[in-house]
């Protein structure tokens, strides 16, 4: 997987090629480096590389990065008079617009609640991020597996958990994804595959590669038809943990079908990440365990898609993980308890012009995707009323009974095991015999 700077995709070049290009230059070969998209000289801009590392008994991974220039279309090969080819078709927009929209208009929705006191313990809200979670989320089966952090509500609602059972969850109510037990950082579906939301940054990805290995485990030892992918999603403070890069470095032993995701909204909670770390570039961080690393903008759902795309596809073919740094902004503070006074005002109002989806509602007007905005606002309707019936779901449903506090706690809350019957085996008569009655 390559692109130009100016965004287009072309074939990575061949294992010859790849291993000429490293005896005539270093192993790295860096071109026309720019600023870092998080730095005030030229914070519109996104650096431009192409790099292609090999080494002996491993196929060569091409790593790229994605410029900032807008794709807007790409040419087939066999397309009839050369015509240009839109990068997603009508329902496909609508889709991911519907899905932008939604996360957009529940986070919303979530802050209202929370000064409400609807809520409880911190709430870190995703606005501004959707088009990583649209980007990624929405190209999986539901048979692939999510693990997120603690802003994981749109994670869950990307991946196919109800409004409502998110916005229960929230509340606290037994209706809840996690029967009001997890709360607003871990969000977990069995039947949609989402392992759970991470309050610890780092916690997540090994619990990630554990799912990718178990993939892997049932197609080649237990021969089973499974071709299922894990997406890890983590933030730009999460990189410098050792989990990282332990994991990184089983991934790639292991060829797991696992795409590594850095959400990089270019601020651990008041830290700068130009600041936090010694390159800020953490898409290089893949190359050092001979895996693909991909930057791309994240502001941008086309943008994300294209290169989620080719690394879940990556996943999938069997040819091992893939590190993909989506560099975004959240519209929010770190949390709802988060007053957001440590980032620059002017950095702020930047990004809000490139809120993710004004970019895609442009592009489908522009490319006559839409007949006309009306269409769009029947969809931005539509998810107002899914959202206000997910509160009035939430605030009629029963709060747990204190009987269920450490149910799914401790597979065993008395600590003396469970019997091949379900039944503790303390209960059983015989569980003293032989021993000194205490």
């Amino acid at each position: 997987m390559a692109c130009s700077a100016a965004g287009k995709i072309v074939q990575p070049p061949s294992i010859n090629s790849a291993r000429s290009a490293q005896k005539s230059h270093s192993s790295r070969n860096i071109i026309s480096p720019s600023s870092f998209l998080g730095l005030t000289s030229h914070p519109d801009k996104l650096f431009s590389v192409s790099q292609t590392i090999s080494s002996p008994r491993r196929r060569s991974a091409t790593v790229v990065a994605v410029s900032s220039d807008v794709v807007k279309e790409k040419k087939l090969k066999n397309a009839p008079f050369s015509s240009p080819n839109l990068l997603i078709t009508k329902e496909e927009g609508l889709e991911l617009y519907e899905d932008m929209i939604l996360g957009r208009s529940f986070e919303d929705m979530c802050a209202q609640m929370y000064y409400r006191g609807k809520m409880f313990g911190f709430v870190h809200l995703y606005n501004g991020q959707e088009a990583v979670s649209t980007g990624f989320i929405k190209l999986l089966t539901k048979a692939d597996c999510v693990v997120s952090t603690y802003r994981d509500h749109v994670h869950a609602l990307s991946k196919g958990v109800s409004a409502r059972a998110v916005m229960s969850e929230l509340f606290g109510k037994t209706t809840g994804c996690c029967r009001g037990q997890g709360g607003s950082m871990h969000m977990f579906s069995k039947e949609h595959n989402v392992l759970g939301g991470f309050a610890f940054i780092g916690e997540g990805i090994p619990v990630a590669t554990g799912a990718a290995f178990t993939s892997k485990y049932k197609r080649e030892v237990l021969k089973e038809d499974c071709n299922d992918v894990t997406l890890a999603f983590f933030g730009d403070g999460t990189c410098n943990n050792g989990q990282f890069f332990e994991c990184l470095n089983m991934a790639a032993l292991w060829k797991l079908p696992i795409v590594f995701v850095v959400e990089n909204n270019l601020w651990a909670i008041g830290m700068s990440h130009l600041r936090s770390t010694s390159d800020p570039k953490i898409w290089k961080k893949g190359p050092a365990f001979g895996i693909p690393g991909v930057h791309v903008d994240g502001m941008d759902v086309l943008k994300v898609r294209e290169v989620a795309k080719e690394a879940i596809g990556r996943a999938r073919r069997g040819e091992g993980p893939t590190l993909v740094e989506c560099e975004t902004y959240r519209f929010r503070g770190h949390s709802l308890a988060d007053p957001d006074e440590l980032r620059d005002p002017a950095e702020k109002a930047h990004y809000a012009t490139r809120d993710p989806i004004s970019t895609l509602k442009k592009y489908m007007m522009e490319n006559n995707l839409v007949a006309s905005e009306a269409e769009l606002k029947a969809i931005e309707k539509k998810i107002d009323e899914v959202v206000e019936d997910a509160v009035e779901f939430g605030d009629k449903s029963p709060v747990p009974a204190r009987s269920q506090l450490l149910e799914n706690v401790f597979a065993d809350p008395r600590g003396f095991g469970i019997g091949p019957d379900g039944r503790y085996r303390c209960e059983d008569p015989k569980f003293t015999e032989g021993t000194a009655q205490v």
